[in-house]
């Protein structure tokens, strides 16, 4: 569109109180993801001192993102490149703020990303039982064991319980050498992933060592009452009916669940899926969040999503 229509203007934002190099990451890359993101602003960078030039329209949104950035920056919530594609999209559209940070790990705020991705924040937020389903890489797990980790540092529950079916991908693994906990730890190795991507090594094996943080397999579930606790059921597609419903009735005081899945990798022989289940016979009790999230919310490499699209036949 011709811009003589929109003439242009030019605004600048102090970017003060902070180390630019801290604010904006090595050779400026940040402010470099900002111009890939707004072509249409010109950006002028001098000491302290960014200036902006374009639209009127385009230079205040511009100006709303690095202030946003500036604010979470001066919080301990930094602000890194795979926030900035996002912003245009979503975080800023209608002059909404970028969500808050739901945690904050080694000084990048982790928050939703995508529309999918707040309205799973917002059930998690509200409600004590809580479904979402939806493809790799939309940070269904992520989102939650950040959640968990947070409820624990707020003393809110007094332990996280990780847990998930320990079902073969499609291979037979033969048996396992080692002790039990050997042989169930590939299973359960992306949940100690997860939280180890919120929580230093050191402080993962102190949790896991004291029983603040139980990783186990859900056959493990059977009989238990879980009070004030955090429990993710992660790989959910991968349970029968019977093993949902014994999962959700171990639910105590005090506590809140998570239950997490992929409905297109569906590993049992049988193909019938206790997560599917369970999110239709569940779906009219307001009390219970139910979030499905799609390739728009994907959130890893930008070729996952394009992965994704191509299986589902959308491209």
């Amino acid at each position: 569109m011709d811009k003589t229509f929109y003439p242009e203007i030019t605004r600048s934002v102090l970017l003060s109180g902070v180390h630019l190099s801290d604010l904006l990451g090595a050779n400026e890359s940040l402010l470099g993801e900002l111009e890939r993101a707004y072509q249409e602003v010109n950006f002028h960078l001098r000491d302290h001192l960014l200036t902006l030039r374009g639209t009127r329209e385009s230079v205040a949104e511009v100006e709303r993102a690095v202030l946003e950035i500036l604010a979470a920056h001066k919080t301990a919530a930094a602000v890194d490149s795979r926030d900035i594609k996002q912003f245009k999209t979503t975080s800023l559209e209608n002059g909404k703020k970028l969500p808050e940070s739901i945690l904050t790990v080694r000084g990048r705020g982790v928050r939703p990303q995508t529309a999918g991705q707040r309205d799973y924040v917002k059930s998690l937020e509200e409600c004590e039982i809580v479904f979402c389903e939806g493809p790799a890489g939309t940070g269904k797990t992520y989102l939650a064991v950040a959640f968990a980790v947070r409820a624990l540092q707020r003393r809110e529950v007094a332990k996280i319980v990780l847990t998930r079916p320990a079902v073969e991908a499609g291979e037979k693994l033969g048996y396992l050498p080692g002790s039990l906990e050997d042989k169930i730890d590939p299973y359960l190795r992306p949940l100690f992933d997860a939280l180890a991507a919120m929580l230093d090594p050191e402080t993962v094996a102190k949790l896991v060592e004291s029983g603040t943080v139980e990783v186990a397999p859900l056959a493990y579930m059977r009989g238990r009452t879980l009070n004030e606790s955090f429990i993710i059921l992660d790989e959910a597609q991968n349970t029968t009916g019977e093993q949902m419903k014994m999962f959700l009735t171990r639910l105590g005081y005090a506590s809140r669940m998570v239950i997490t899945g992929d409905s297109s990798q569906v590993d049992l022989s049988h193909n019938i899926s206790g997560l599917a289940d369970a999110m239709h016979k569940l779906s009219n009790i307001p009390e219970i969040g139910i979030t499905h999230l799609d390739a728009e919310d994907i959130v890893r490499n930008s070729l996952v999503s394009q992965i994704v699209a191509a299986y589902e036949g959308r491209l």
